[in-house]
């Protein structure tokens, strides 16, 4: 099949979209409001962009407190969501007043170089600043969603991932967000060498 993807004429019942672009990270985002108040929501818009220096992005909604929170600090951590704690990252997507960390059953862990806290539970973590966020306009040039793009400046690793001078990266088991209610856990890992 083929359809327009500006008209969005697919004809099936759901939006296949999201399931091609798949498997994707989920960035499990805490923030800090200017009062204080901690916030924890998973984002399945996300990927790494740059090696060195390193950056990394997501995709928000407009409204949402994330983006509200990272636009008045210019801080953020992401936490890797994994298989262990794919019921407390589901929780934390809940849209709710309370704080998401106390809602999940989560521990708050301070970081060293950003004031938001990060899941304590989570194997590993990246501390970011903002860099920008940057308007996706619809075809009228409205902007209801948001790129957010942040450095990152620190990064907590799990000891018990490191094996041989290598994060075991299946070992954590991450999820990834496929397409409509679907999720992937990585298990297993394999290597290919580029040929140069």
């Amino acid at each position: 099949m083929f359809y327009d993807a500006v008209k969005n004429d697919h004809g099936l019942p759901v939006d296949p979209f999201k399931a091609i672009v798949a498997p994707r990270p989920i960035a499990w985002v805490s923030t800090l409001s200017p009062e204080g108040v901690a916030n924890l929501a998973p984002y399945s818009f996300f990927n790494a962009f740059s090696q060195s220096p390193h950056y990394v992005a997501f995709g928000s909604g407009a409204g949402k407190d994330s983006m509200r929170n990272i636009e008045a600090t210019g801080e953020f951590v992401v936490n890797l969501a994994t298989f262990d704690l794919r019921e407390q990252m589901n929780a934390s997507s809940a849209h709710v007043a309370a704080d998401e960390f106390e809602l999940a059953g989560l521990a708050k862990a301070p970081c060293r170089i950003v004031h938001p806290p990060r899941v304590a539970e989570s194997p590993a973590a990246l501390e970011c600043c903002l860099h920008r966020i940057v308007a996706l306009p619809d075809d009228d040039g409205q902007s209801e969603n948001f790129l957010i793009i942040g450095r990152v400046l620190g990064i907590h690793i799990d000891d018990r991932f490191i094996h041989e001078g290598r994060v075991d990266t299946a070992a954590m088991r991450p999820i990834a967000r496929m397409g409509y209610s679907e999720y992937a856990t990585v298990t297993e890992a394999w290597r290919m060498r580029r040929p140069d």
